[in-house]
Parts: structure tokens; sequence; C-alpha cells
């Protein structure tokens, strides 16, 4: 059996799979999110393995003795700053921080080259803007800096001891030449980092190295078992859904939200804010469009209102047209690379109830990815259907207003909500057997597809151009009360 572990922002999930590719088994374990100051956030990289003990911990032990490799995925961007003892010097810069805005200034002023090299122009997310803040705002805790890893790295090191990343999680760095597949050492000259603190980068389904004894221990797992390099959770998710050929894609929606498309060639196209990046695999490039906020203010809302979420689903189903809401909470990169920008509702009114506050999020969801898909066209892809992972996609509601958002056919998988940890799992077992990821990473049975209704589309349109002026107004009425 093969292990596959990803490393989530809200929770870690674990995911067990059969010699014959079948799930036998998925757990998780939740995380917190700290947010010291405005724009700021932050997770303690001790519990992500805590959690992670805590996610292999609930597999039965007759699953867990049977496990012969395990794969790792997570969170893409995070920068995990390790002293000269390999030891955390302090909480972890997630890929929804905004503190670094200045930061991407200056290195675009520095290369302007940089979003051709990198693959899309620099944002405050990404981890190389980060150890430039680091270095300009707490120089005395730069200056200790030794390793900066990823997340799912930092939790590699604790399985088996080595500093190793893959393409997928290099190339979201701004740190990594996606022509070359290599250190870029005029980015890191950019940002304030010493190339040598840098992993090594192998491709996913490379052995990284083999349980230690320690962590078997805190595992209840055999030692020595194969741990193989991985992937960020984007291209592992793309390898848990099968789309590891030119033209594959999905959507997916978790806390944040993708728009992905495998290619067989890197294409760059910075001003479109369309990241163009190395797949965890040879000789292969993904298009993304990234959108910070994905299902996250859906969960906001409900918990704003006290309310459950599928409820408050129910009852934006049936509501009528009424708020529109702008779901950038903590900024947005794809296509507005603006990480000042915030949430707002419009149009409310003596009517407005809680059905139809959710329901203009939801809008505001499928919207995002009305405007993802506009952009990877304008970078030259425009996908007809797609599959889809994660937990935002359980909804039929949400999947069937993105359908008619976007115009996109879209399909929902039995494993929609696991599929990064599925994709680790499925590099575990290419990787253990010298086999191809190919073979391993077949693409699921559809369950259900969402196709476009006309009348909806229709009614949907004016709506869109709504929520497209919505941002400009917003973004005039936040520089009014900055004056």
């Amino acid at each position: 059996m093969y292990l596959g572990i990803d490393i989530g922002t809200s929770a870690v999930k674990a995911c067990v799979l059969a010699e014959d590719g079948r799930v036998v088994a998925t757990t998780t374990a939740p995380l917190q999110i700290s947010h010291p100051f405005e724009g700021a956030s932050e997770q303690d990289p001790t519990d992500w393995w805590a959690a992670t003990c805590g996610a292999v911990g609930k597999i039965d032990e007759t699953t867990r003795i049977a496990i012969r490799a395990i794969g790792l995925s997570g969170q893409m961007h995070g920068a995990v700053m390790l002293d000269a003892n390999r030891a955390p010097l302090r909480p972890a810069i997630l890929w929804n921080d905004t503190r670094a805005t200045a930061e991407c200034a200056v290195m675009l002023a520095d290369m302007p080259q940089i979003g051709t090299v990198s693959g899309v122009l620099p944002m405050p997310g990404f981890t190389a803007p980060k150890l430039l803040w680091m270095a300009r705002n707490t120089p005395r805790v730069h200056a200790l800096i030794r390793h900066v890893v990823l997340p799912k790295d930092y939790i590699g090191l604790r399985l088996h001891g080595n500093l190793v990343t893959d393409p997928s999680d290099a190339a979201g760095t701004s740190w990594f030449d996606q022509t070359e597949g290599t250190w870029s050492d005029a980015l890191c000259a950019a940002s304030a980092t010493d190339p040598d603190w840098l992993p090594m980068v192998h491709p996913g389904t490379h052995v990284a190295g083999q349980l230690l004894p320690s962590a078997a221990e805190n595992l209840a797992l055999p030692v020595g078992i194969a741990v193989v390099t991985g992937a960020g959770d984007a291209a592992a998710g793309a390898v848990g859904i099968g789309a590891v050929a030119d033209g594959d894609g999905f959507i997916s929606l978790g806390t944040s939200g993708q728009l992905f498309v495998t290619t067989a060639d890197y294409r760059p196209n910075p001003e479109s804010r369309i990241h163009a990046y190395a797949h965890t695999l040879p000789r292969t490039w993904f298009q993304m469009a990234a959108m910070l906020n994905g299902a996250r203010p859906i969960a906001w809302l409900a918990t704003l209102l006290g309310r459950p979420i599928e409820e408050l689903l129910n009852a934006a189903s049936t509501a009528k047209p009424g708020p529109i809401f702008l779901p950038y909470l903590t900024g947005e990169r794809t296509p507005h690379g603006d990480s000042d920008i915030r949430a707002g509702f419009a149009m409310l009114g003596e009517t407005t109830d809680h059905g139809s506050l959710m329901r203009a999020v939801v809008e505001a969801v499928a919207f995002s990815f009305a405007d993802a898909f506009e952009g990877l066209g304008k970078a030259g892809t425009k996908p007809q259907a797609v599959l889809s992972i994660g937990g935002g996609t359980r909804s039929d509601f949400v999947m069937q207003t993105i359908a008619n958002a976007t115009g996109c056919v879209l399909g929902r998988s039995t494993s929609a909500d696991i599929g990064p940890a599925v994709g680790a799992a499925r590099l575990a077992a290419a990787g253990y057997l010298g086999a191809s990821v190919e073979d391993w990473a077949v693409k699921p049975q559809v369950e259900r597809w969402f196709e476009p209704k006309p009348e909806d589309q229709a009614a949907l349109m004016p709506r869109l151009a709504g929520y497209r002026a919505f941002y400009s107004a917003l973004k005039e009425v936040q520089a009014a009360t900055k004056a």
C-alpha cells in the first residue's frame, strides 16, 4: 500500500492506496492559521508535523504496517526558514500572506524580465519576496537563515532527514528558472537569498530517503520505508485527477482556487497573471490561474452568520439574485495581482437575507473562475471541459453556478475532495515501483457532469459585468479612505 500526505492550509489529509490503485483509507487532522497583524498569515511548522502524526495515526494498524512508500503534497509558496540545526527560526509565512507587496515592486524593478524567467510576475504570497521582506524588516532573524524549504519539504525533512523539493514547488518560489529547471542566481540575488540555502530539486517520484526511526515511531509506521519527493498541491492534485498529459485540465476549489491545464512546453504570459510553472514530472509544464480566496468566502460567511454551510447553500439555491459580492478577503492574484484589495457587498436592500448573501458569495466564487478562464484564454489555452477537485466541489449548486459563469463543462469525481493526497500516494507508488506516473495517474470516474445552462448563463452575464465593475469602484473607495 502507498501513503499520500497533503499538508493543506486548514488540515493535513492522509490517503492510502491499495496495489490496484483503490483508495482504502482517508483521514484528516485540522490546522489553525495565525494572523499576527493585518495581511499576515502564518503557521507553526511543528503544528504540521503534529497534524501529520494525528492524521496517519487514525489509519488502522493493519493498513499502516502494509505501507511500502510515502508521497508528499503541500500548500505552495510558504517560507519555512531554518537555522543551522535545521530547526524553524519562526512561524512559516504562508501563500496568502500579503506583507511583501513593496518587495515585489523592488524585485521587478531590479529584474524586469523576472516574469518570463520565473513564470509569472512576483506576488506577495510567493516565497522569494518574503525573504526580501525578512532582510529588510527582521535582519537579525534573516542573518540566522541557513536553509529555506517549502511546507511539504519540511515534513519530508522530518520523515527522511534530507533537504529536497520538486520542480512544481520550486516553480512557485520566484527563485526557479522554468526553462533551465534550476535555481536562478539572479532571482536569488534580487531577493536577498543565498542559493546555498535552497534544497536539491528532484522529480516528484524521486526517492528522497527512507523513513527515519524517530519518525517511524511517531507515525507507527515501519522503519526505512521509501519517501518520495512529492509535489506542490496543484501538481499533486493534477496527478490525483490524471491531468498529466498535454491539454488535461481541472479546477480546484479548496481554501484557495485554481484553474490548471497541463502543457507540453513552457508558455509564460506574465501580463495575464497566469502562472506558467514546471510540473512535478520531467519535461512537463502547466498553466494555472490562482485565486487566493477559492471557497474560503463561503466558509467565512457561514462562520460570520453562525449557520452551517450546507444550510446556507440550500437557502442560496432558491434565493433571488440580489447583492453583488467581491470575494477578495485576502487580496487576489489572478487576474488583478492586487494584495491590497478586500472583500465587500454591494446592492444590499431591505429584503436581503442570509440566503441572498450566500447566493452572492457563490456567484462571486463562480465569477472568479470566469476571470480565470478569460485569463487562460489570453494566454492561449481555452479548455472546453475540465474535471474538479477540492471540498468546495461537493455542492451541486456551487458547481452548476461555476459551469454557468464560465461556459465550461465540469466533471466531479467520487474522490474530488482528496485529490492532492491521492496524487501524493500515486507518486509514492510510481517512485517505489519504478513505474510510469502515467500508469498510475488514471482519470477518476466522473459521478456527475455539470453543463452550462443557457438561460441561467444569460441571467448571470449582467451580474458578472457588475462584479467586474465593483472591483474598480471598490478600488476607488479604498484609495479615498487612505487619502
